[in-house]
């Protein structure tokens, strides 16, 4: 691969050079020589005990134990789904367990900050909140949604109630509804232990059943108290890419996934006592900056600028401006504090779950959280005369974040009227082809931001309307895709509804957890009516264009057993298994209505999904979709777009460097 095509980012591209000036190995180096094993990555590969790893391949065709090919592939599958549960489930009992702390007033300087939603998530619990404080409330909830975790005497996880009755039905006839969150990963990791579960098809039903735990309850759950303790996002002006660092403040990165120390980070670099002692060595101020989706989570709710996503962290280091980057758990690479060692940047780990050979740890917990950010942010004001080479690419890009499901419904109706009814009238007139959530990784064996720009220009310049979250928001942030002005692209159906709403075509609905957000989105457009009963009936598919993480395959079938059809881009962990792909599509769609295939080129993940999209408009009986239709009617034409400045209410500055 030439040294230009590693990625679409023109800032990449410069820092790609510094890197290797300043001797600092990144993802894109080590993908040119650390190329993927073709049997495992095939998911031909069994490592399930020591008699192996078992290679079936060529002649070889089943394990030394004799597991088949089939029940190989659907294993390692179900392991991968697992460990994406595990990951999402345990940070969402971090979130608890902040709420719970919280409640009993034990997490100095944190608050609950949406009572409105802490009550709302409280009836999902059948808790009655009339009456009660809203400590008193929280620490409630908290118990109860701690109880999700282990077998529920119901038999089922409180929140599946969120979804259609008709989903609901489905999934209990199916045998797929979740008894408990850790219980489903646990039996998933049992039944893929040697010698247990071997039939392809019945693991892949346990595989379905772990990932519901996470979609509908662990993430779903997560995503709920941070809107409660931190507050519900809305709409924010912000800014994104390397031209975020300043070269003459104190930089200080947070990285990873988990938003509870992020948010005292916020409260810590404005006091007067830390701006002060920055103003003293030298900077002009502290600068906090976010990357992926601890970035996320401040960008949506406080207009904090997002650096970058997952393949760019090395090369943020490599400008020199970073004093510290404060890591705690998920997608961090170790590769990190190597590239630190060229440096003057200080690695520090804030979980007590992840750890990094060389970097300092600071674990945290809640009531220790304020004082920790504090003794951060002081290390990185200490460390930032330390400077040497300071390379900050001169390219800063402007967004518009946090559209959350409920703000979605507030904008097309008002706060007496929320609705979902706009949207669904302007697909059933056609003005909307449909929607797309297009989410997930980024991968360093395919061009950086490529595929995910591509698939979503493509998309909303054929009227489909597209959310977002995760390191593929941040793509979109960097390749101008969440203001009004890239209305340019759209098709002229899509531009007028946006128009008329105030949106832009594609929606930044946050971190990966988030994508529950969009589960709830689906939802409720299938139970405003004129869609069908449920989320199998609506124009509407799931695409992960440059996935690498096994969270991403759990999110993927998540959706799939709530009924969508999800596409996933790079290739295929059960490729060399055709009878494991069938079962992943037609079979899940015979099931549960939804689907997950591999498609590695993202011409063909467009036509695909304009193909499910056009099918699901013919099974509703809507008038076929027609381009031409709206291009000559209404008054919003390209070039019309609101100035970024008056349409979104962030406070962030956005002066350009």
């Amino acid at each position: 691969m030439a040294e230009t095509r590693k990625t679409i980012d023109p800032a990449v591209v410069e820092l790609l050079q510094v890197a290797k000036n300043k001797g600092i190995s990144t993802p894109f180096d080590r993908a040119e020589v650390t190329k993927p094993c073709p049997i495992g990555r095939d998911g031909s590969c069994c490592r399930q005990c020591f008699m192996g790893p078992c290679r079936l391949v060529g002649k070889t065709l089943v394990g030394v134990c004799g597991a088949t090919q089939e029940t190989v592939q659907a294993r390692n599958m179900a392991r991968m789904i697992a460990a994406g549960a595990a990951s999402h489930n345990d940070h969402s009992r971090n979130m608890i367990l902040a709420l719970l702390a919280v409640g009993e007033g034990k997490a100095p300087g944190f608050e609950i900050k949406d009572e409105k939603k802490l009550r709302k998530v409280a009836g999902y619990f059948g808790i009655k909140a009339d009456g009660k404080g809203k400590e008193e409330l929280a620490v409630e909830v908290a118990k109860a949604a701690l109880a999700e975790f282990s077998t529920r005497e119901s038999g089922e996880l409180a929140y599946l109630k969120r979804a259609t009755p008709k989903r609901q039905a489905l999934w209990r006839k199916l045998g797929m509804a979740p008894r408990g969150i850790d219980r489903e990963v646990v039996e998933t990791l049992h039944r893929t232990h040697m010698g247990t579960d071997q039939d392809a098809e019945h693991l892949l039903d346990q595989a379905l059943r772990c990932a519901l735990s996470d979609g509908w309850g662990g993430s779903m759950i997560a995503t709920d108290i941070s809107d409660i303790l931190f507050g519900t996002p809305g709409p924010t002006a912000a800014a994104g890419n390397y031209g975020v660092l300043k070269e003459d403040e104190v930089n200080i990165v947070i990285h990873g996934h988990e938003p509870t120390l992020a948010e005292m980070m916020v409260v810590a670099v404005v006091e007067k006592e830390a701006l002060e002692l920055a103003r003293a060595k030298g900077a002009k101020g502290i600068n906090l900056v976010g990357m992926c989706c601890s970035g996320n989570e401040l960008l949506m709710r406080h207009g904090v600028p997002i650096m970058g996503n997952f393949l760019q962290q090395e090369l943020g280091i490599a400008t020199g401006a970073i004093e510290a980057m404060v890591v705690d758990y998920q997608c961090i690479m170790q590769g990190i504090q190597a590239a630190a060692e060229h440096t003057h940047t200080k690695i520090i780990t804030v979980s007590p779950k992840a750890h990094i050979t060389g970097a300092i740890a600071m674990d945290f917990e809640e009531p220790n959280a304020l004082e920790i950010a504090r003794k951060i942010v002081r290390l990185a004001i200490d460390n930032y005369p330390n400077r040497k080479d300071v390379h900050i690419p001169d390219i800063m890009d402007r967004v518009v974040v946090g559209f959350s499901h409920e703000y979605i419904a507030y904008m097309q109706g008002g706060v007496y009227r929320e609705s979902f009814r706009p949207l669904n009238d302007a697909i059933m007139q056609g003005r909307i082809r449909g929607a797309a959530g297009v989410v997930g990784c980024n991968n360093a064996q395919v061009v950086h931001d490529e595929a995910i720009t591509n698939v979503i220009k493509e998309l909303i310049h054929n009227d489909v309307l597209v959310v977002t979250t995760g390191c593929n928001a941040v793509t979109c942030a960097k390749q101008g895709l969440l203001t009004p002005e890239v209305m340019d692209y759209a098709g002229p159906g899509l531009r007028e509804v946006c128009a008329a709403i105030g949106i832009p075509p594609v929606l930044h609905m946050g971190s990966c957890v988030d994508n529950t957000r969009i589960l709830t989105v689906l939802t409720q457009m299938a139970t405003e009516g004129g869609l069908g009963e449920d989320i199998d009936d609506l124009p509407a598919v799931g695409i992960a264009p440059e996935w690498m993480s096994e969270k991403a395959l759990c999110i993927g079938a998540y959706f799939a057993a709530s009924g969508a059809h999800v596409i996933f881009g790079v290739g295929s962990p059960v490729a060399n298994s055709p009878a494991v792909a069938k079962m992943m599509t037609a079979g899940w769609e015979a099931k549960c209505g939804g689907s997950l295939e591999f498609i590695e080129d993202w011409r063909r993940i467009v036509a695909r999904a304009l193909e499910l999209i056009d099918g699901k408009r013919k099974a509703l009986r809507l008038e076929e979709y027609d381009p031409q239709r709206y291009a000559l009617k209404g008054n919003y034409m390209p070039g019309d777009a609101l100035p970024f400045e008056e349409y979104a209410r962030g406070s962030y500055s956005l002066a350009k460097k």
